[in-house]
């Protein structure tokens, strides 16, 4: 039975033991989307500018509640641009309580296919402090 995800090569890419590229498929092959998705910066791949959310231009941005705000927001639109196969249900950045110039988002997010809830987190590096 084909999944109704998708399979495209493994992120990162990895060859086997005999040296062919190791492939995902499924619910991982989501997740290794989301993470491309989330890491690449906006005019990073060359024939596709706007693909990616840009989280690094927030590097010397303040830690607080406006940029958290502006990050949501990126994430959001990318995910909703880029991954068809999922329904974004909400994004929540906050600052991490251990390290100041760090946000936490966590992703909420259904399957379109199966409707299963799943959520992800990314830190995104900040310049710090309110």
């Amino acid at each position: 039975m084909t999944s109704p995800f998708g399979k495209g090569i493994a992120f990162p890419p990895r060859v086997d033991g005999a040296g062919r590229m190791l492939w995902s498929e499924g619910e991982r092959n989501i997740q290794e989307s989301i993470a491309i998705i989330l890491r690449t910066e906006l005019n990073e791949r060359v024939h596709l500018p706007r693909f990616g959310t840009g989280l690094g231009a927030f590097l010397f941005e303040p830690n607080n509640a406006a940029t958290h705000a502006r990050i949501a927001h990126a994430i959001d639109a990318a995910l909703k641009t880029w991954e068809p196969r999922i329904a974004v249900d909400q994004v929540d950045v906050a600052a991490d309580a251990q390290a100041s110039e760090t946000a936490v988002a966590v992703i909420a997010y259904r399957l379109v296919a199966t409707g299963a809830a799943e959520t992800v987190a990314i830190d995104v590096p900040l310049a710090g402090g309110a």
